[in-house]
């Protein structure tokens, strides 16, 4: 007889490649389907129909039905569609008025409104889409209701709910007088919702999931910490029994310098040729001098506080007095991308400050560097480092989080160079040893081909979301 699978609806707002601002849009876009290749598990993904999402997809999609969702006095049309990608069903809710919006995903007055229609969307739609989930996992604060609703809202006994906190600065916060009018709770909830004097979304579904996960061993203990936890450590030390840390991973065959279109050459670990003339062209590319035996150490991030950009700053400031070359590609705070664009001017040749983003340029990027760097002050998980390494960019990361898990210490026959404390000195000095090894030939050879050839693929994290789908028995 065969075993039947278990049902997941993964609930996330953005995936890709519909509509992805970050990491969640990498998650949903490609752990269901590492799931769904197991045979094991029957994963769904739903997520809102945005105006953004192109009309390629839109054409292949499959209307199923529409309802009306009330959202205290408010009722919303609700549109159902469906699409098959990479063996996975993906739902998305369509309401025009919500999703339909000019400038991004996320960011406007009312987004307590617009996710408090999708979250109860997702269960209003559950009848429409024959589909009857053991587990529904919820991301971020956007879906945090989701478990909320099924605890005051709802009954569905059956299903047991996930909750994954991707970043837990962002935890949806709003006044308590919304609690009805708003959310349409009954005021016995404002006791899972309330927090520090006012309603914290992610706070209620750390309160009514039954397990909570983070997307790495080390970010999961850091969470208990008030240095890292944003306010809510109280909340998850009281919840600590439902935590779990599982490492992200990344899709393996998009990032891939053997076939990867926009890289000037490709190769592989095995010819590594290739990557000199990425080297070469970037550094044309960038406005640097083509110099081939100076380290180019890259950083490619969005140019905030949290990521370590003021590091990299100050200590630019003694590194590009050295043979060395630093190219920067991202957007963020006007003073780092001030600051940044006057380092290019000082240090003409050697620093490139390239203050936009798009990835295609980033996959020049990663290619055609040697060092990677990636100083965060704090980070979930981090993908950068992974895709780094399989371009046969060695990092340079501070020991926290996602980076901690992915990256071992060269000292400990590693696969890049970490620094513990949050200060330029320590950067420095794991800046000039990483350099150390690069002017050792041999060395350098063995180790960008040892990164080349990390198992990052969404398999590994497959395996144990699995194990912890599987330990989460439904109720009776």
């Amino acid at each position: 007889m065969k075993k039947t699978k278990k049902k997941i609806l993964f609930a996330a707002a953005e995936a890709f490649p519909f509509a992805a601002t970050g990491g969640l849009g990498e998650v949903a876009g490609s752990l269901p389907s590492a799931l769904c290749a197991t045979d094991k598990y029957d994963v769904r993904v739903i997520m809102p129909l945005y105006g953004e999402v192109e009309q390629y997809w839109r054409e292949q999609m499959r209307y199923i039905g529409n309802l009306q969702v009330e959202l205290a006095w408010r009722k919303q049309y609700c549109g159902l569609f469906e699409l098959d990608y990479n063996g996975v069903i993906y739902y998305f809710i369509d309401n025009e008025y919500y999703f339909k919006r000019p400038n991004g995903l996320y960011g406007y007055y009312d987004d307590a409104e617009r996710y408090a229609f999708f979250c109860k969307a997702v269960l209003d739609c559950l009848p429409l889409m024959n589909f009857a989930p053991d587990i529904i996992h919820a991301n971020d604060w956007q879906c945090a209701l989701i478990p909320v609703y099924l605890t005051y809202r709802y009954y569905y006994p059956q299903i047991r709910t996930v909750f994954t906190i991707h970043n837990v600065e962002y935890q949806g916060k709003y006044g308590k007088e919304i609690l009805g009018d708003v959310f349409a709770l009954p005021p016995e909830a404002v006791s899972v919702l309330e927090y520090h004097g006012c309603l914290n979304l992610m706070k209620g579904a750390l309160e009514c999931s039954d397990i909570i996960s983070t997307v790495s061993a080390s970010y999961a203990q850091e969470l208990h910490s008030a240095e890292y936890a944003h306010g809510l450590e109280q909340i998850i030390q009281r919840n600590s029994h439902k935590m779990r840390g599982i490492l992200n991973g990344i899709n393996v065959d998009g990032y891939d310098p053997q076939f990867d279109s926009a890289l000037f050459c490709n190769y592989s670990s095995k010819n590594m040729e290739g990557k000199e003339i990425n080297k070469t062209e970037l550094q044309k590319l960038a406005g640097l001098w083509q110099q081939k035996d100076i380290p180019l150490i890259a950083v490619v991030s969005r140019l905030v506080s949290h990521k370590g950009i003021e590091l990299i700053c100050r200590a630019a400031e003694g590194l590009l007095q050295s043979q060395v070359q630093i190219v920067v590609l991202g957007k963020g705070d006007i003073h780092y991308e001030d600051w940044l664009r006057s380092l290019q001017n000082r240090f003409p040749g050697k620093m490139a400050a390239m203050i936009t983003y798009n990835n295609d340029l980033s996959r020049k990027v990663y290619a055609g560097a040697d060092l990677f760097l990636m100083p965060s002050k704090s980070e979930p998980c981090g993908l950068s480092q992974m895709i780094a390494c399989r371009y046969g960019t060695v990092p340079i990361v501070r020991a926290t989080g996602g980076l901690k898990d992915s990256i071992q210490d060269y000292a400990d026959q590693g696969t890049g160079f970490l620094f513990g404390p949050y200060t330029t000195e320590a950067l420095l000095q794991t800046v000039y040893r990483a350099m150390e090894i690069y002017h050792d030939v041999d060395a350098w050879e063995k180790l960008k081909k040892k990164d080349m050839e990390q198992d990052f693929s969404w398999a590994k994290s497959a395996q144990a979301y699995g194990e912890m789908y599987d330990n989460l028995r439904a109720s009776s």
